[in-house]
């Protein structure tokens, strides 16, 4: 199986890893962490795995960021499968954590749901963009480690 992994991701390359980092943060629930190990284990340049995953797994969050700041309800228990009673029962995080509460959104499956919740509760844009983004990097720098 993982060579079936691997030949697909050399196939598809960066430009792979960037799309399918990008889709697990926003619709599609997935752990991008194996997209980005099987780029490592195929071989590719380490930084720029990082790069590409980074970019892709933060500009997925911010995706779903906006959203929630939309805060369609049809769009947000459509593609999220999340409730109106979900994103409700986050308002005490946001309320005690704020923006800082996107430190949290590369977490599998519950930090979509933060990202969506930080949209729709419209907290800082700039504050939420930033801690996603040292949260997601920093992830993504220890795989990096781990498998270069």
């Amino acid at each position: 199986m993982l060579d079936a992994l691997q030949q697909i991701l050399l196939d598809w390359g960066y430009i792979g890893l960037f799309l399918g980092t990008f889709a697990a943060a926003t619709v599609i629930p997935f752990a991008s962490d194996a997209l980005m190990i099987g780029m490592l284990l195929a071989g590719t340049d380490p930084v720029i795995t990082f790069v590409v995953a980074t970019a892709g797994n933060w500009l997925g969050g911010l995706t779903t960021y906006w959203i929630g700041y939309a805060g369609r309800w049809e769009w947000i228990e459509k593609w999220f499968k999340v409730s109106r009673q979900q994103v409700e029962k986050q308002s005490e995080r946001v309320e005690k954590w704020g923006s800082l509460l996107g430190l949290m959104t590369w977490l599998p499956f519950i930090g979509d749901v933060f990202a969506l919740v930080l949209g729709f509760y419209r907290c800082s844009f700039i504050k939420s963009a930033v801690s996603s983004l040292i949260g997601r990097a920093g992830r993504f720098a220890v795989w990096m480690w781990m498998f270069k």
